[in-house]
């Protein structure tokens, strides 16, 4: 039950939403028991963001996952996620933010699982 939300300051267009959701779904595979199926992607095109005290296109990046996963697999992920974004959007790699939240507690289709 992973989550996955995009914040940048960059225009996404429909065909880039499309190729940007579709490559989550796939890096989501990372980690062991998740997959598309379960997978919910937000994605937040030209948000109000700075880093660095610019406005240079950036991205911040939040994955929210039921359960955990090993650091190993989280920087893997953190790889195949900033390529992505990287690919799609044109964003340098220094200027994007993965950040992850491990939660015991997931609620879905009326209760907790």
């Amino acid at each position: 039950m992973p989550f996955i939300n995009v914040k940048t300051n960059s225009p996404v267009s429909k065909d880039k939403e499309t190729a940007i959701k579709a490559k989550l779904g796939q890096a989501i595979t990372t980690i062991p028991g998740k997959s598309e199926s379960w997978l919910m992607v937000g994605l937040e095109p030209e948000y109000t963001l700075y880093f660095q005290g610019t406005d240079e296109l950036c991205a911040m990046v939040e994955v929210s996952i039921f359960g955990s996963a090993s650091a190993a697999t989280l920087d893997a992920l953190t790889g195949k996620i900033t390529e992505i974004i990287n690919g799609e959007l044109g964003i340098k790699p220094a200027r994007i933010y993965v950040q992850y939240s491990q939660k015991p507690e997931w609620g879905w289709n009326g209760s907790n699982l």
